[in-house]
């Protein structure tokens, strides 16, 4: 059974930083591509960032460029959001997702709180 167990979600000040990690199992972990969501209050779902299987291409909204970073371990089959320089507009539950065998599988979600 496919699983995706998220952690790190919390409340920071902003300019802060969070680390986000997603514990993944099931599946080969490491022949997958990786993707972090969010969704803010009152906002659609949107993408992140993307990982390609061997970690070598990613990819972020730009909104989020220059300030989070998406890694992943094999060793570990975790996925990892570091986000730096935290914003308000950063408020919202994130969410690591993979697609497998046709459908989306969706960690449970964290609540990334941003605020003074």
């Amino acid at each position: 059974q496919v699983q995706l167990v998220e952690s790190g979600g919390g409340l920071v000040q902003p300019g802060g930083s969070l680390r986000l990690s997603c514990v993944a199992s099931g599946f080969t972990f490491s022949i997958y591509p990786m993707k972090w969501y969010r969704q803010g209050p009152g906002k659609e779902r949107e993408l992140v960032a993307g990982i390609a299987s061997n970690g070598g291409t990613t990819n972020y909204a730009d909104p989020v460029k220059d300030r989070f970073t998406i890694t992943r371990d094999h060793a570990r089959n975790t996925l990892y959001l570091q986000m730096n320089s935290l914003k308000s507009e950063d408020t919202a539950v994130y969410y690591c997702n993979a697609q497998l065998w046709g459908r989306a599988y969706w960690s449970q979600g964290t609540q990334v709180t941003v605020s003074s």
